[in-house]
């Protein structure tokens, strides 16, 4: 909590003025039943009509000064939580972007979402409701009590008496409450990836008619989240009753005392009725006390949530200097090189070794799952090897700095991503300060330029989020010429053109090589027909490299690209 609350330091002024200022609502309300008491045995009693309106103007005022100190305190609250939500929420996000790629995916996108909004939230309330309630149910409680005292002892007594069995039931019911409100976040996690998956995956489940079943699943997770809820609210329901019926026991026992005292004629009737306001205003503040300890629960099991992330260690960006790279040395080396997703010590690649020539066009293929993509992702080390060393241009990796070594390699994933904004801007991604013209060329060079001139504002045009508005095709074409605006050293296709028919494959990929001749390409792909003329082509199998040669030595060679190869032929090519 403390890792978490420390983003509070910007607003200590409002943190240490608000509660004075309650303080000071506190105090001239505690004044008001001792007035009122002293209006009724003095002013009442005696029939002095100046006393009273004296006392009662005294009271307004009194309530005046007590009101505009609240309206302080909650500007200054509101300043205070807001401010400091806004600062944790950059302070999130900001480590959320510098997370690895593999400790995001830990995570996953919905929990890191829910806990960048919803647990900020729930601290935020936290923050602003501690500033305004936190120090005024304790003064209230503890002012009444004093208050009570000083008007009579012995029914003080019996007020004092009901604090320890109030302080039991609220121990009793936070223990019992505080795990609760923490399996119920874990839900929410769950409840929001089950929405995204459906959202995002809409037309695969419509095409296969599974719009019943995804009801059904999504109702079973959001039962299971109302059943928790019903749990927490079992619990914390008993509360205000109990808080109730105990202190409402209290004021019976304080009228039958007091009513003896008064027959005795040792307490007066305002005293009487100031010890009822006091009872009154302990049980509100009890019950204010209850709602708090119950916001305090929830912003615990978010700030756990939070510091999780938080303590999460950065990615690793390497030395600050750039060391000599040799140019005469492979663009990009593998040596024993193995790579484990999860800490079952399951290798997703095992002992692999390569090396790619600068200048050199590198094909990938292999089955679904064999490690193609962890493959390529660790050359620019969004994955650290587990064992082994990769090298570029001679250096180790970790040797690089990871910008630098970011901007030596441009990258076309799989899954075209584009961004909320224009055509021109995604395209100038890699490289912000680019020129329109080229941004042009690289359009040009990734047979792009064609449907972007037909665009109702060419390259102005806006794209919306994810690329909703343009075709696959059209998506992974934008995010090829954002990978190769850069000129990089290094190019990775990770099947980034799977979209694009064989012939505007061919032009782009030719096109590239003119672009820079010297940059080494890897080309992977699920089809022999795109890497065929590579240089070389690697052939992955369950985290091995099984076959490295060019395409005719693999036919030879490699059972596996011969069986892949020819699974992609028509019968009559076949025969």
């Amino acid at each position: 909590m403390r890792r978490v609350l420390k983003y509070l330091k910007p607003y200590r002024k409002e943190c240490i003025i608000g509660p004075i200022f309650k303080f000071l609502e506190v105090v001239f309300e505690l004044l008001l039943p001792t007035i009122m008491a002293m209006i009724i045995n003095y002013g009442i009693a005696n029939r002095d009509k100046p006393y009273v309106l004296k006392m009662g103007t005294l009271m307004a005022v009194m309530a005046i000064l007590g009101y505009l100190s609240a309206i302080v305190c909650q500007v200054l609250a509101s300043v205070a939580s807001q401010g400091y939500g806004t600062e944790l929420r950059n302070r999130v996000f900001s480590h959320i972007m510098s997370l690895s790629v593999s400790d995001a995916d830990d995570f996953g996108a919905s929990t890191l979402t829910t806990r960048l909004t919803n647990d900020i939230n729930q601290l935020q309330v936290f923050v602003a409701m501690t500033i305004r309630l936190a120090t005024r149910a304790p003064f209230i409680c503890i002012g009444a009590v004093i208050m009570a005292f000083i008007l009579n002892r012995r029914l003080a007594l019996i007020l004092a008496a009901s604090i320890p069995v109030f302080a039991l039931v609220i121990y009793v019911i936070t223990k019992l409450s505080a795990p609760l409100y923490k399996a119920y976040q874990g839900k929410l996690d769950e409840l929001s990836g089950t929405i995204r998956e459906n959202i995002a995956g809409v037309r695969v489940i419509r095409a296969f008619s599974r719009n019943d079943a995804e009801r059904e699943h999504f109702g079973r997770v959001n039962t299971d989240i109302m059943e928790t809820g019903f749990k927490i609210g079992r619990i914390t329901a008993v509360f205000n009753p109990l808080t109730s019926f105990i202190l409402n026991a209290v004021v019976i026992i304080i009228l039958w005392n007091g009513s003896v005292q008064i027959n005795l004629g040792s307490l007066s009737n305002g005293e009487i009725i100031a010890f009822i306001n006091y009872t009154s205003q302990i049980l509100s503040s009890l019950l204010v006390l209850s709602n708090l300890i119950i916001l305090t629960t929830k912003a615990f099991a978010s700030a756990g949530r939070l510091q999780e992330v938080l303590e999460t260690e950065s990615e690793d960006k390497g030395p600050q200097t750039m060391p000599q790279l040799d140019m005469n040395a492979p663009a990009v080396a593998f040596y024993d090189v193995s790579f484990s997703h999860n800490k079952s010590g399951e290798l997703s690649l095992n002992n692999i070794s390569m090396e790619a020539k600068r200048g050199e066009t590198i094909g990938i293929i292999g089955a679904t799952g064999s490690g193609k993509s962890t493959f390529i992702n660790m050359i620019g080390r969004f994955y650290p090897a587990s064992q082994g060393e990769i090298r570029i241009l001679g250096v180790p990796i970790d040797s690089l700095p990871v910008s630098a070594l970011r901007d030596m390699i441009g990258y076309a994933p799989q899954k075209a991503l584009l961004f909320s904004g224009t055509v021109a801007e995604n395209i100038r991604l890699s490289k912000p300060h680019a020129t329109d013209e080229e941004v042009i060329q690289a359009a040009i060079d990734a047979q792009a330029d064609g449907f972007i001139k037909e665009m109702p504002q060419g390259y102005n045009s806006r794209i919306s989020r994810g690329g909703k508005n343009l075709s696959g095709g059209q998506r992974q074409r934008i995010s090829v010429a954002r990978a190769i605006i850069n000129n990089p050293d290094i190019l990775i296709l990770d099947d980034a053109t799977s979209a694009l028919d064989f012939l505007t494959d061919s032009r782009l990929r030719q096109a590239i090589k003119r672009r820079r001749p010297d940059q080494t390409v890897f080309i992977v792909s699920q089809r022999v027909g795109v890497i065929k003329n590579s240089d070389r082509i690697l052939v992955f199998d369950d985290g091995h490299i099984v076959g490295n040669g060019t395409h005719d030595e693999l036919m030879n060679t490699c059972e596996l690209y011969r069986d892949i190869y020819r699974s992609q032929l028509s019968k009559e090519e076949s025969a």
